[in-house]
């Protein structure tokens, strides 16, 4: 989604040429009738729109469905991104953009969020039922699958996380036991610049925390250290 059409057009052109399917939006309402009418994998939404604002619009989005979004701005101000990803955008472009970007940072984010069912493993593919158990984390009775990008809450049902959620979930269980500074967290989630005023990390914990813990006001995994940042501090078994 963009107001201006000539982006809209520069979008379209490139994801098509990739072999996308592409939908174009101009305001929050053809955005929702989009979302209800289709089976839409991805969506770009502009940060700053004309008359419209591209951070309500992105919760609006998030109230009714875990897809995907890229949120496109015109400024490099981290301001923008910060406000972006707190809102649950899984990650950003930076206008003006590649178009080899557009179509990169499209195919990644598609990768990470694919939750298609996977097709029976046969004896013949011994190996690849091997590969997948070793990206399966366990830890206080749930189940994290990275290969599939995948939560399995406490009673066996896919938990709903956006691709931002499951990234820092990632870094918490590749780094058990071990204080992680808020620098360090934001260096690893796309490699995001950080000041020591910025709370992003602090507001996706606490988005975290509601999804995984079983008391977020008393949270038992992910415990602050003060004045550095955060330490998962539950047994992770890696299967």
């Amino acid at each position: 989604m963009d107001d201006d059409r000539s982006v809209r057009k520069l979008l379209r052109r490139c994801l098509e040429s990739d072999g996308y399917t592409v939908l174009e939006a101009e305001t929050e309402l053809d955005v929702i009738s989009a979302l209800e009418q289709n089976n839409i994998l991805l969506i770009t939404l502009d940060l700053n729109l004309g008359q419209e604002n591209g951070v309500a619009i992105a919760q609006s989005i998030r109230r009714r469905s875990e897809v995907p979004i890229i949120m496109v701005t015109g400024k490099g101000d981290i301001i923008d991104r910060v406000v972006g990803l707190e809102v649950g955008a899984d990650d950003y472009i930076t206008k003006p953009f590649h178009v080899r970007e557009v179509l990169a940072r499209v195919k990644t984010v598609l990768r990470r969020t694919d939750t298609r069912p996977q097709p029976s493993v046969g004896a013949s593919d011994v190996h690849v039922s091997q590969s997948v158990e070793k990206t399966s984390f366990r830890f206080d009775g749930l189940v994290a699958n990275t290969e599939r990008f995948e939560l399995l809450d406490r009673n066996g049902n896919v938990a709903e996380l956006t691709s931002g959620d499951f990234n820092l979930l990632q870094i918490f269980l590749e780094n058990p036991k071990r204080v992680l500074s808020r620098e360090h967290i934001m260096n690893k989630l796309n490699g995001i610049e950080w000041a020591p005023l910025d709370r992003t990390i602090d507001n996706q914990v606490a988005r975290l925390r509601k999804k995984i813990e079983r008391e977020p006001a008393a949270p038992k995994l992910i415990k602050t250290v003060r004045g550095i940042g955060y330490i998962f501090a539950t047994d992770v078994e890696r299967g």
